[in-house]
């Protein structure tokens, strides 16, 4: 039974996550959190897993196709910032964990900071018409963004999506397609080296192997699907269902909160 829902919470997030151009891990983390399985640890370590080899099938998958949009002289210090945001969320983790016995606490600091997060994202996304960009080319503060988005991605445990699509919409003026193609890069490096920083300092928790690799298939297969809806359905339904599972992903972490803080 356990290992059903994982399936098909990676699986049905990522279809909604691919279609919408957000990824699939804003809503693993909240929904798996939700039903209370495992620890938060836990859940915080597969989805990041889970994140990372969606993301790894993603970038690979874009390699592949012809036409991809290319800004290195962006693109670049924002992954060597994600990459340095990974291990400084990665400690921030620990650091919380170690603070608390109490598992739940680290839950509900989790929750309220993805709660703020896809608040800002939702304002943002209805008023993005009114909302003036940047186009910031200093590499300085594009290292410093790239930090700031890697911790919140390790940290959260959630990828970025589209957090950071939102940040890179608004501080370099990016076309959809550029601002995909650098977030992957940014949640590849970040979680990554999350990964990474597990391995070495030994504090990979435990769980069922099995888990992982179907939430790793159920991630990947919901992906591929829901590449293949997105380019049939119409670009006004693609922006309800964004906005939608905004909203959705606000009151699971507003439960969350409450399940854990109370």
């Amino acid at each position: 039974m356990i290992h059903t829902i994982f399936f098909l919470v990676c699986f049905l997030a990522s279809v909604a996550g691919a279609i919408c151009g957000m990824g699939g891990g804003v809503i693993i983390k909240p929904v798996l959190d939700a039903f209370g399985i495992l620890d938060v640890g836990t859940i915080s370590f597969l989805s990041g897993c889970t994140v990372l080899s969606m993301t790894t099938y993603s970038v690979w998958k874009g390699r592949m196709e012809k036409g991809r949009a290319e800004n290195k002289g962006v693109r670049l210090p924002l992954a060597a910032g994600a990459a340095g945001g990974g291990l400084l969320g990665k400690r921030m983790f620990s650091f919380a964990a170690a603070l608390s016995p109490d598992q739940n606490r680290v839950g509900a600091v989790q929750a309220a900071c993805l709660l703020l997060v896809t608040v800002g994202t939702l304002l943002y996304t209805l008023y993005k018409d009114k909302i003036h960009t940047l186009h910031v080319n200093n590499k300085a503060c594009c290292l410093f963004i790239g930090i700031t988005l890697g911790v919140l991605s390790s940290f959260l445990g959630i990828g970025g999506g589209p957090i950071n699509l939102v940040v890179l919409f608004y501080f370099f003026s990016m076309s959809t397609k550029e601002a995909v193609q650098s977030s992957l890069s940014i949640i590849f490096f970040s979680q990554a080296a999350s990964l990474l920083s597990s391995v070495v300092t030994g504090t990979v928790p435990e769980f069922p192997v099995e888990l992982l690799a179907l939430m790793v298939g159920g991630g990947i297969l919901g992906g591929v699907c829901g590449r293949a809806c997105n380019c049939r359905m119409e670009e006004r339904t693609v922006d309800r269902l964004f906005l939608g599972l905004m909203v959705l992903v606000i009151l699971i972490n507003v439960y969350n909160i409450s399940k854990y803080g109370g």
